[in-house]
């Protein structure tokens, strides 16, 4: 009898809430506005969610509308839609109806994401999810080098 593998989908959590860091702190996009794919601002990178196995980042939490916080959406998007990143701001190969149209995600009701939470928004964009076979991490569009997360109590250079 053979067993067939099935892939296991990682365990995601916020950056911030994982301690962890990145080991350059320039390479981090949070606040920086998101642009879609015409150019026009959609929001800004409000969070971002990682494999702590791994120590890579997998989705991005964009923030649209509000004021003083209140009126916030919040969308979520793999970083496999990401193009290109600058000092101040995130391109996405998506339109901004298409991110506003996407599945639903409330930070306020899923506080602790279950693994089958990022299915749909891979389906939803027509990507393939990071669990796949032959999947391949894409290169972070701001450096060649590697996004890298170090333990916080171990980084020497917090603030």
């Amino acid at each position: 009898m053979t067993q067939s593998k099935t892939a296991r989908i990682a365990e995601l959590e916020k950056l911030h809430d994982s301690g962890l860091v990145l080991a350059d702190r320039t390479q981090d996009i949070r606040g920086h506005t998101v642009r879609d794919s015409h150019h026009d601002e959609i929001g800004h990178v409000s969070g971002l969610f990682i494999d702590r196995e791994l120590r890579k980042v997998r989705m991005l939490e964009i923030r649209v509308g509000g004021f003083l916080g209140i009126g916030n959406r919040h969308f979520l998007l793999p970083v496999d839609a990401i193009t290109s990143v600058s000092r101040d701001a995130v391109s996405v190969d998506e339109t901004r109806e298409r991110i506003v149209g996407s599945p639903v995600y409330d930070p306020d009701l899923i506080v602790e994401p279950f693994e089958q939470s990022w299915e749909p928004f891979y389906g939803y964009y027509g990507l393939s999810p990071y669990w796949s076979a032959g999947y391949l991490y894409p290169e972070f569009p701001m450096s060649r080098e590697e996004t890298v997360l170090h333990d916080h109590g171990v980084h020497t250079h917090d603030l």
